[in-house]
């Protein structure tokens, strides 16, 4: 794939001797992931939207942008058989039919208010799937990236590949010192994550950094500002010319948003939600070597014939967190084996959907018809830009960083609350052109299902793993100093890890009841990799890891 994206032009950095440069990310201790600068998503859409326009030139491809998905079509036997959609300039409500249906809308960030993800990632249209019968899996896991900077429209992003160049994230030990940053010596500097993580310092997973950051600012109150939470990003010891060449995107974005240089000054950070590892469920056909078997119409299926999710709105690759510049490599991955199956399933398809009656696509038509003149004139109290306010606030506490089961429970019964209110809302704008009001009030209403499917799986997920985290389920470092003690402690870690694991190593699989959503689980496939314990900065990590061990090498004679 890499290889392929370099072909099409995508600029990777090159060492010296013109080989493709490698850097580290978050939970890595060696350099893997290939890099354009600091700005590789924007470089790998451009290359791919050049090829988009080269086959649009050509006729094959044809573009229907600014156009809103209200979701897919089905036939009698539960077939997908295309998409509903409006135009969000004439209003117009029109159907695709179509032999396929790919949904690759993203994650669902603006469930959360403000997210570092497009404003447009709203999760409206996996829900809207789900409201047709999709299944949508592990929603309980959101990745709250570490470095991110605010905005009045959304939270934007200080990249990883920061960190991985050799960005430094420290407070003062004074909290609230009043010096600049550059006054305050080294000594008076706590660089937490390289103190509290030594082996892997500014580079521990995303999850973890954020829970530090978090920790820091409330718990410890070491926040750089008063007003704010907010940590520093320190690039200041680089030289500017490593830094233009190779983190040049994201100082621009820093200094055009902040006013400040952060070649001369430390960005100032805070944690924002970035990432779904959850998304709806899709199959894949497992080979003799547990990876895809090619051109398999179920890979990248949803549980809904004909109806297929790639990208950030699939949950498959991810399980429940996610390593730096992974993201990219999924998207690609799954755009490129979902064609050749979609092949072989329109293949095998008795009727096409070109023979398929008129009246049935009419039919979508006019139940959306019918959706949008209710909301245009409805009579409500509600205002839904404010219900979706309330929303943000509600999920940011409750089902980030750190949850407790009182706060979800609290949660759940007011995103049901504001569920209903939704079904109320009185619209300020009910015209028929470029009507952002109704289509924004869609989206809002159907937020709702993946909301309540994030707070209900968190909910029921008694333990941490991966971005989940509830501090009242983790596993304890261990006490015992003398060592046949400590050695016996570390086995009953383990015991408990491998027993936690028969509970929770599955994921959760959501779906539409009313208005409720029902949480079912399904074993996860550890056949190429088994699950180990995840030792950061845990004490007593090194006994626990030669017991692990021990017990695999045990498993592993036995298995032979």
């Amino acid at each position: 794939i890499i290889d392929l994206m370099d072909r099409l032009g995508v600029p990777f950095n090159r060492t010296q001797e013109g080989f493709l440069d490698r850097r580290r990310f978050g939970g890595t201790l060696y350099k893997r992931t290939a890099f354009a600068g600091a700005t590789t998503g924007q470089q790998l859409l451009y290359a791919l939207d050049e090829q988009v326009r080269r086959w649009e030139t050509e006729g094959l491809v044809r573009k229907f942008e600014f156009w809103d998905f209200l979701g897919p079509m089905t036939d009698d036997s539960g077939r997908c058989v295309g998409a509903v959609a409006q135009d969000m300039v004439s209003m117009q409500i029109r159907a695709f039919p179509a032999d396929a249906t790919i949904v690759a809308s993203g994650g669902c960030g603006l469930l959360y208010g403000r997210s570092t993800m497009s404003v447009f990632c709203n999760g409206s249209a996996a829900s809207r799937c789900m409201q047709a019968g999709a299944k949508y899996a592990n929603a309980e896991f959101i990745q709250v990236h570490p470095t991110a900077i605010p905005g009045a429209d959304k939270l934007r992003l200080m990249s990883e590949s920061a960190r991985g160049e050799g960005g430094r994230v420290w407070v003062p030990r004074k909290a609230q010192d009043p010096r600049p940053a550059k006054a305050i010596p080294e000594a008076e500097r706590y660089y937490f994550l390289e103190e509290r993580y030594p082996e892997y310092g500014n580079l521990v997973p995303r999850d973890i950094a954020t829970r530090e950051i978090f920790d820091i600012c409330v718990n410890e109150g070491l926040s750089v500002e008063a007003g704010r939470m907010c940590v520093y990003l320190d690039l200041t010891h680089i030289e500017r010319s490593e830094l233009d060449r190779k983190l040049g995107g994201i100082l621009e974005i820093y200094e055009k948003f902040q006013g400040v240089d952060p070649r001369e000054v430390p960005m100032k950070i805070f944690p924002a939600v970035h990432y779904s590892m959850g998304g709806l469920w899709a199959g894949y056909a497992k080979s003799a070597d547990g990876g895809l078997v090619p051109a398999n119409p179920i890979n990248q299926m949803t549980n809904i014939p004909g109806l297929y999710a790639i990208g950030e709105c699939d949950y498959q690759y991810h399980g429940a967190n996610r390593l730096g510049a992974n993201s990219l490599l999924s998207c690609i991955f799954s755009g490129l084996f979902v064609a050749p199956g979609i092949e072989s399933f329109i293949k095998a398809q008795k009727t096409a959907v070109a023979e398929m009656p008129a009246s049935l696509f009419q039919a979508a038509v006019a139940k959306q018809e019918l959706r949008h003149s209710k909301l245009l004139g409805a009579t409500g109290t509600e205002n839904p830009y404010l219900i979706h306010q309330e929303l943000g606030d509600v999920l940011t506490r409750a089902a980030t960083v750190v949850r407790h089961n009182q706060q979800l429970d609290e949660a759940y019964t007011k995103v049901s609350e504001l569920q209903q209110r939704s079904r109320h809302c009185s619209l300020s704008d009910t015209g028929s052109w470029t009507n952002q009001n109704v289509i924004f009030t869609k989206a809002l209403q159907d937020m709702f299902p993946i909301a309540q499917a994030i707070v209900k799986g968190a909910r029921q997920r008694d333990e941490c793993r991966g971005a989940h985290y509830k501090p009242e389920f983790s596993m304890p470092h261990l006490t015992q100093e003398e060592p046949a003690a400590r050695r016996r402690e570390a086995e009953q870690w383990c015991d408990r890890f491998e027993a936690n694991n028969a509970k929770f190593l599955k994921s959760s699989i959501a779906t539409i009841k009313g208005d409720d959503v029902e949480i079912t689980y399904e074993d996860v496939d550890t056949g190429s990799i088994s699950p180990r314990p995840r030792l950061y900065g845990l004490v007593g990590a090194e006994e626990i890891e030669d017991v692990w061990k021990n017990r695999q090498a045990s498993k592993d004679k036995t298995n032979i």
